[in-house]
């Protein structure tokens, strides 16, 4: 693995990190120490998003924040076809090859489910879990899901997403509601996708939401599993997407939550409103010790 030279060292100064993963490279940042936040997210970002969150809680946390293959400055494998399980797969090996424990999962977007998926594997590792507007069952039989993933993974939905960047272009600014991502913000987003081959993994999730059935339905059936962990649900209530349905499906499943709910904030709620998403999680983990 290699820094490009597009990435601006003010805006995001965090040493990148490179891990080989069954032919992935696999870049995180890893930054403080203390307790282990696990940051991930999923589609069209990268740890990028999560930069702002980790210049303010670096000082009390070890916050490594991960690109899944195919998004930010990771590459996939041949043969990777950057699928839900394909994921998943590299998130538990990563786990164990930097032998983390005692970790609170932040999971954002896909960032959820897959970090789900990576605690039912490895429950020793895992203390604490912080989801954020995602969700951990079965997308099929709901309409709007169902046909928003069927018309995005066809063949034709793969292509247009390739061919325009329409997920970064428009998707990431239309889900910031408070601010205006800048043009330098923008610029490592559309750079980490510059190429219709960048945006492959980017393409592919959209008919995972009812393609990876099987996925969802075996993470659901776990899910008593973690019910013993202590649980932090941060949502963002202007999300255009995941809406207050997946809040109270989270309640719903983990029923010893705590949850915080952020006005007017869009789906990207760390770079949206970062302060309050930071200062809940700090609060938070203080109140846990």
């Amino acid at each position: 693995g290699e820094r490009p030279t597009w990435v601006d060292d003010e805006l995001f100064p965090f040493e990148s990190h490179f891990a080989e993963i069954d032919g992935n490279v696999v870049h995180y940042v890893d930054e403080g120490s203390g307790p282990t936040l696990l940051m991930l997210t999923g589609n069209p970002v990268w740890s990028f998003v999560y930069r702002e969150a980790i210049l303010t809680l670096r000082d009390r946390f070890r916050c490594i924040a991960v690109d899944f293959p195919g998004f930010g400055l990771s590459t996939g494998a041949a043969g990777n076809r950057f699928l839900a399980q394909d994921h998943a797969d590299v998130l538990v090996s990563f786990v164990d090859q930097l032998d983390l424990t005692g970790v609170t999962l932040i999971g954002h977007n896909w960032g959820g489910p897959l970090g789900l998926h990576a605690a039912q594997r490895r429950p020793a590792r895992f203390e604490r879990l912080i989801l954020a507007n995602t969700w951990a069952w079965p997308l099929n039989g709901d309409p709007l899901s169902e046909a928003s993933s069927r018309g995005l993974g066809n063949w034709f939905g793969r292509e247009l997403i390739k061919r325009t960047n329409l997920f970064v272009r428009f998707y990431i600014p239309m889900s910031h509601k408070r601010r205006t991502p800048s043009d330098a913000e923008m610029a490592h987003y559309l750079a980490a996708s510059s190429t219709p081959e960048s945006r492959t993994a980017c393409a592919a999730l959209p008919g995972q939401l009812v393609g990876a059935k099987e996925f969802f339905v075996d993470l659901e059936s776990r899910i008593g599993e973690l019910q013993d962990l202590p649980v932090l649900i941060l949502w963002a209530d202007s999300d255009p997407i995941f809406t207050d349905k997946y809040r109270r499906g989270l309640e719903e499943r983990f029923p010893a939550h705590t949850t915080t709910v952020f006005r007017d904030v869009g789906h990207f709620l760390q770079s949206d409103a970062p302060v309050e998403f930071s200062d809940a999680i700090a609060i938070w983990m203080a109140d846990q010790t």
